[in-house]
């Protein structure tokens, strides 16, 4: 059986399809993927075992430009690659209706997604055939496995989901490596930074732990930021700047991760590496960590500025 799945973005939303993944395989045993994801996140799917090929988009670049000629040929591309190949189900995990909903129609084969009342943009439903009815009230992972059961055919285990990508990453561990931790202090949103004086005061916590403190960018103000919280600090290394699967294989050997909330939070998740993520404004219920080992840490207040390095201290001694 071979099954397209439509799911561009974001990178939390991409790891958060996994699990249905390992569900179908697990089901249907001769299923194979192919898979229609943004090009910045396309290392992501490779790591799952069931996945034959990425189909990289990059509707984001595109709009920028979208009637030159350059973007011109990449769009015909793209419409002749997934066009190349009838599938037996189409799965659009997505439910944009201006660009998953586009791609999918594109796609040959029968097409699957959530119904009206379920989709992110209801218009989307409409360009599917089967439409599945998926209550909202669950974590984002329980949402994308109920569709994939229900388009494929086969009853949603009870089970927590497995990503089924951490042993993509365990035959490249380096045993002999010092203990370290990892902190994950970079996200798009203000108000979900927590302030560098706290971070800095952490790290001074740790001066006695025997670990070493990892610290991961990925923009130059990010970098900057690394290397003011590293300042000082003997045991602390600001890492160079590295692809997506290279952060995932530091991530792979961290002992612990303390991070905000960011895309490579759930990528510590799909790890099964122990994570505390720390949580202001934003509410976790739906769309937090999932997996093994996440924790959630926040002040009663729910302001970053008022989570001490304390608390967050105290917690991170009982995984060390």
């Amino acid at each position: 059986m071979r099954v397209l799945i439509v799911k561009t973005s974001s990178m939390g939303d991409v790891l958060h399809t996994l699990p249905a993944l390992t569900d179908a395989t697990q089901a249907i045993p001769d299923i194979r993927f192919d898979w229609v994801v943004e090009e910045g996140f396309a290392q992501i799917p490779t790591w799952h075992a069931a996945v034959d090929r990425v189909i990289p988009v990059a509707i984001r670049r595109w709009r920028k430009a979208w009637f030159s000629a350059p973007v011109k040929a990449e769009r015909r591309a793209f419409r002749e690659t997934v066009r190349a190949r009838h599938y037996d189900a189409i799965i659009d995990a997505q439910g944009l209706a201006k660009s998953s909903a586009l791609v999918t129609r594109l796609a040959r084969g029968e097409k699957h997604g959530m119904d009206w009342q379920s989709a992110r943009e209801p218009l989307a439903s409409l360009f599917y055939r089967h439409r599945h009815h998926i209550a909202k009230q669950q974590h984002a992972v329980e949402r994308t496995r109920e569709l994939f059961a229900k388009s494929l055919g086969y009853a949603k285990p009870e089970t927590q989901g497995d990503y089924a990508i951490a042993r993509h990453f365990l035959n490249h561990l380096n045993s002999n490596m010092n203990p370290y931790v990892v902190f994950l202090h970079a996200t798009t949103r203000d108000d979900k930074h927590w302030p560098e004086a706290h971070w800095r005061e952490l790290i001074g916590l740790l001066s006695e732990a025997g670990v070493r403190i990892k610290l991961p960018w990925g923009a130059a103000h990010e970098e900057a930021r690394a290397k003011r919280l590293a300042e000082g600090f003997d045991y602390v290394d600001v890492l160079p700047r590295m692809s997506l699967e290279e952060v995932a294989h530091v991530l792979a050997g961290a002992k612990v991760v303390v991070s905000v909330d960011t895309g490579l939070s759930h990528l510590t998740a799909a790890l099964d590496r122990p994570n505390i993520t720390l949580y202001g404004p934003t509410d976790p219920g739906l769309i937090g960590g999932y997996g093994k080992n996440q924790e959630e840490c926040r002040s009663a207040s729910r302001s970053l500025v008022n989570l001490s390095a304390s608390t967050v201290f105290d917690r991170l001694l009982l995984k060390l």
